[in-house]
């Protein structure tokens, strides 16, 4: 508590990153942020932007930054886009912006944040291009977490060679995210055919009869092959998932290496 109370005296260190490190979570006019889930459970906190108000955005984004290095954001709209975009320029001006506009995913590193490096691979899989958003979603956590990941795209089973000519490169990788909307076949067919954990992600692509993703989300829970399953479009579980499977794979390699030496 002494290097904390010294460094704020010296004016080393904000009041709310004094409190995170205190507490655990800094408190901002917009609510509290969790600072030390990633130190507590392997999984960086992120800013959900729906519902939320665009100068809300920006303080909780601006609040994980002086807390922790860096700051995500998911499910952004163009106000707050621009809030937030408008509140880091003024504030954190040497902060490095990465944002994938298709997934609406906004991604901060401040100048002295190192990025953790697990020495695993995630495979991130669609049916096909409507499936874009929430996989987008979970290769961005995942990438946060440290993994490498790579997107392999549409390769739905309307046409299943669209899936076999791909299967090298599916079954490289230590755990994959397969995203599929409409009857959600897509993960079930996958996981019959590797031999790594497979992350069912159900898209809200289709109509009809449950529709929005619950066919989707019912087919993947009722599949007869082994694999877990996210709920509908929930692209950052999938992505800590994976994330934390990654991190398993990589700390049992290095053991094995180790005890080969």
């Amino acid at each position: 508590m002494r290097e904390v109370l010294e460094a704020v005296a010296a004016g080393e260190l904000g009041p709310e990153a004094a409190e995170a490190k205190l507490r655990g979570y800094a408190t901002s006019e917009a609510g509290r942020f969790d600072a030390a889930r990633v130190s507590r459970s392997g999984v960086p906190e992120a800013v959900l932007a729906e519902e939320k108000t665009a100068e809300e955005v920006a303080t909780l984004v601006a609040t994980s930054l002086e807390t922790t290095g860096r700051a995500i954001a998911t499910r952004l709209d163009e106000p707050q886009l621009t809030a937030t975009r408008k509140r880091l320029d003024a504030d954190h001006p040497d902060a490095t912006l990465r944002l994938d506009d298709r997934a609406d995913v906004l991604v901060v590193h401040g100048p002295d944040f190192e990025a953790p490096e697990v020495a695993a691979s995630v495979g991130v899989v669609t049916a096909g291009t409507s499936d874009a958003v929430p996989a987008g979603e979970a290769a961005a956590i995942v990438r946060e977490m440290g993994a490498d990941v790579e997107r392999i795209d549409d390769v739905g089973v309307a046409a299943l060679t669209r899936l076999t000519d791909r299967l090298d490169r599916l079954r490289a990788h230590d755990v994959l995210i397969v995203a599929a909307g409409r009857e959600g076949a897509l993960p079930t067919v996958t996981a019959g055919l590797v031999d790594v954990p497979v992350i069912g992600l159900p898209v809200s692509v289709g109509y009809g009869h449950a529709g929005e993703g619950e066919a989707a989300l019912s087919g993947m829970l009722q599949s007869c092959t082994a694999l877990s399953v996210v709920n509908i479009d929930a692209g950052f579980t999938a992505g800590a998932q994976a994330g934390l499977v990654a991190r398993q794979v990589a700390a049992a390699r290095t053991e094995a290496d180790g005890d080969q030496e």
